[in-house]
C-alpha cells in the first residue's frame, strides 16, 4: 500500500516538474521611495563607417620661358668727308661751273661732303659758315676721307629759288652734220635780275655719251652751237633755262634733232 502510494507521488512530481517554466523571472529590485526609475538609454545598433581612401593629386610644376635677351650690337656712325679749301673759289647751285654762283671760298674754309654727282667729279658740301649746300670742285678743296662711299646726288634746282621769269620760248635745234645749233627768243629781264641762260644736255661727242652744260651770263645771246655726233647709245636731249638772281626758271624742253 505504501509503495502504491509512492507511485502516485512521483507520478505527480513529474507532471508538475513538466509543467514549471524552464527559468524562474528575476525579479527587479524595489527603488528607494522617492527615486525616479532611470530613463532606459538605448544603444543604437553599431554604423558602418566609410573611410574614403584619399588620391594624392601632384602638383603641377610649371616650367618657365626662357627668353633670349638679344645682344645689342652698336652700329658705327658713318663718317662722311671732310674738306678743307685750299685756295679762292665759287661754291655753285649745280655740278659744274655752268650753274649759278653760290657763295664765295676762301682758303682754310671746312665743310663735310654729303654727296657727289654721278657724271662729273664736283662734291655736294655742308660748308660750316654757311647755312645751306652747294657744289664744288675738287680741285679747290683738300679732302679727307673717301669719298667714293658716298651716294650720288642729283642737284635740284627748283629748290634753290624759283626765277619770276618764264623759261625760253620759241626754241630750235637745227642739226649741221655733228653739229647742233640751239636757238630761242630772248627773255627780257631788268639788269638786276638778269643771270642770262642755262643749258644742260646729254650729247655724243667721239663715242661717248656725255652729260653737257653751258651758260650765257646775260640775257643777250640767244644761241649755242655744241658737238653731237651719232653711234652714243642712247638719243642726244637737253633742257633751256632762264637764271635770275633768286634762281632757276622750270626748264623748256629742247626738240634735239636725230643724227
Amino acid at each position: 500500500m505504501r509503495k502504491q502510494h509512492r507511485g502516485y507521488l512521483l507520478c505527480l512530481l513529474a507532471i508538475l516538474a513538466c509543467s514549471l517554466p524552464s527559468q524562474m523571472p528575476t525579479a527587479t529590485p524595489a527603488l528607494p521611495i522617492g527615486t525616479e526609475a532611470p530613463a532606459l538609454t538605448s544603444t543604437p545598433a553599431a554604423t558602418a563607417t566609410f573611410t574614403p581612401t584619399i588620391t594624392l593629386t601632384p602638383t603641377i610644376t610649371f616650367t618657365p620661358t626662357i627668353t633670349l635677351t638679344p645682344t645689342i650690337t652698336s652700329t658705327p656712325t658713318f663718317a662722311f668727308p671732310t674738306v678743307t679749301v685750299n685756295k679762292q673759289a665759287h661754291c655753285r647751285y649745280g655740278p659744274s661751273a655752268a650753274f649759278l654762283h653760290a657763295a664765295d671760298l676762301y682758303p682754310g674754309d671746312t665743310g663735310l661732303v654729303n654727296g657727289r654727282f654721278e657724271y662729273s667729279n664736283w662734291l655736294y658740301i655742308k660748308f660750316d659758315k654757311l647755312k645751306y649746300y652747294c657744289w664744288v670742285a675738287p680741285s679747290v678743296v683738300d679732302v679727307k676721307g673717301d669719298v667714293n662711299t658716298l651716294y650720288y646726288t642729283e642737284p635740284d634746282l627748283q629748290s634753290v629759288g624759283y626765277s619770276n621769269y618764264a623759261p625760253p620760248q620759241n626754241i630750235t635745234a637745227v642739226r649741221n652734220g655733228g653739229e647742233v645749233t640751239i636757238s630761242w627768243s630772248q627773255v627780257e629781264m631788268t639788269a638786276d635780275q638778269d643771270r642770262g641762260y642755262l643749258i644742260i644736255a646729254f650729247v655724243c661727242q667721239d663715242g661717248a655719251y656725255l652729260w653737257w652744260t653751258f651758260s650765257y651770263p646775260d640775257q643777250y645771246t640767244t644761241s649755242y652751237t655744241v658737238k653731237d655726233e651719232a653711234d652714243c647709245p642712247a638719243p642726244s636731249e637737253g633742257a633751256l633755262y632762264t637764271v635770275t638772281k633768286e634762281g632757276f626758271s622750270k626748264p623748256a624742253q629742247i626738240p634735239w634733232p636725230a643724227p
